[in-house]
């Protein structure tokens, strides 16, 4: 199996075991989740509904980590299945966006 890194005891009810896979699921949970901050935050600045870059590379950094915790750490269909196409949309919305910005400095710039 996987090297254990450490291992926690919770009130003697059970023990989680922490392998260098899990602390990468983690970290992918963490920055999955945390995107969330970002898009309220720059929603806030803005007073509107605001999907900022940084959303979509936290989206398929969160993705593409946890996505590997599955494949290698867990092997795990349902979690990989679960986490692959969000990787993909998360791609395609970075892409357009990149895409979007470019046109917009292009189109500036010939003006």
């Amino acid at each position: 199996m996987h090297q254990e890194l450490f291992t926690i005891n919770l009130f003697g009810l059970t023990t989680l075991v922490i392998t260098g896979w899990k602390i990468i699921g983690y970290l992918g949970v963490g920055m999955f989740s945390g995107r969330w901050i970002i898009q309220m935050a720059a929603s806030t600045k803005h007073q509107r509904v605001v999907m900022p870059r940084m959303f979509w590379y936290m989206s398929l950094a969160g993705s593409l980590m946890v996505l590997s915790y599955f494949i290698f750490g867990k092997n795990d269909s349902v979690g990989i299945l679960s986490n692959l196409f969000p990787s993909f949309i998360a791609a395609y919305n970075l892409t357009l966006d990149i895409r979007h910005k470019k046109r917009e400095r292009d189109d500036g710039a010939k003006s």
